[in-house]
């Protein structure tokens, strides 16, 4: 961890704090103060998480007003490090149960299905129902599976948003996780900050305002959260000249995670 930062597995616990209920069981991170203070005015009854891979902190330095619209649903804006390995499996499995990798269990870049508690399993319990929103065979579509939620797998990144807004607009639903994979993707196959990649960012930030918009209007009339979160950063991999991570430096560790909690007026 990075020195006085907190790690992604905070996500959970503040989500918890958020909706007044109790954490999962190998859940032992703290939450955000700045956010789940919210909770002490008022707990929500509704929340989307909407979750891009890969936006390291470094990023939203560099393109500031790219994450305008990001901001203006989400105004609390929160720094932590990932987990290691910094690699996508390692580090949802951690912010989703609130655990470490050595007790969730899974340390690599693998996606089996966790048999721990999860943030998923502590909503069930409390009656909350919840959908998860996945690209097929992303981490986020396989390690949280067989539990007694609904699954949504689309086929990329504009089916997951229109499977979201759906679903917002039913209103069937207490929380919502919705996985954007693209900017991983690009990045990956080119550079952190090549126009491509940068293209796959803009549209994760275009997609993150309509899903938001939608729910903070669907959702008007009752206390709510909507969050922007990340997995991990990025660097270029100086043997391939590629973008990558895994590492335990800065760009790969760093991220920042924004946080709304709305109440009716």
């Amino acid at each position: 961890m990075m020195r006085g930062m907190l790690d992604v597995a905070s996500v959970t616990s503040t989500v918890c704090d958020l909706f007044g209920i109790p954490r999962p069981a190998d859940c032992v991170a703290p939450p955000f103060s700045e956010v789940a203070a919210f909770a002490a005015r008022r707990t929500v009854t509704k929340a989307l998480v909407f979750a891009a891979d890969a936006i390291g902190a470094h990023l939203v330095r560099s393109y500031a007003e790219a994450f305008e619209p990001v901001a203006r649903h989400a105004p609390t804006s929160v720094e932590a490090c990932a987990v290691m390995p910094s690699v996508t499996p390692v580090c949802f499995a951690s912010m989703f149960t609130g655990a470490p990798p050595d007790t969730h269990g899974i340390r690599k870049s693998e996606r089996p299905t966790l048999t721990c508690d999860t943030l998923f399993d502590a909503l069930s319990r409390a009656g909350r129902r919840v959908a998860i929103v996945a690209v097929e065979n992303s981490s986020i579509d396989l390690i949280f599976r067989s539990r007694r939620i609904d699954y949504f797998t689309e086929t990329y990144d504009e089916e997951v948003i229109e499977r979201t807004l759906n679903l917002v607009a039913a209103d069937q639903h207490d929380f919502i996780l919705a996985y954007q994979q693209e900017y991983d993707d690009k990045m990956h196959a080119t550079v952190p900050r090549s126009p491509e990649a940068l293209r796959a960012l803009a549209n994760h930030v275009r997609n993150f305002d309509r899903v938001a918009r939608a729910a903070r209007d669907r959702w008007a009339t009752t206390s709510h959260a909507v969050a922007f979160v990340s997995d991990h950063g990025t660097h270029i991999d100086p043997s391939t000249g590629r973008g990558t991570h895994g590492s335990n430096m800065a760009d790969d560790l760093e991220v920042r995670l924004f946080w709304g909690v709305h109440f009716p007026v």
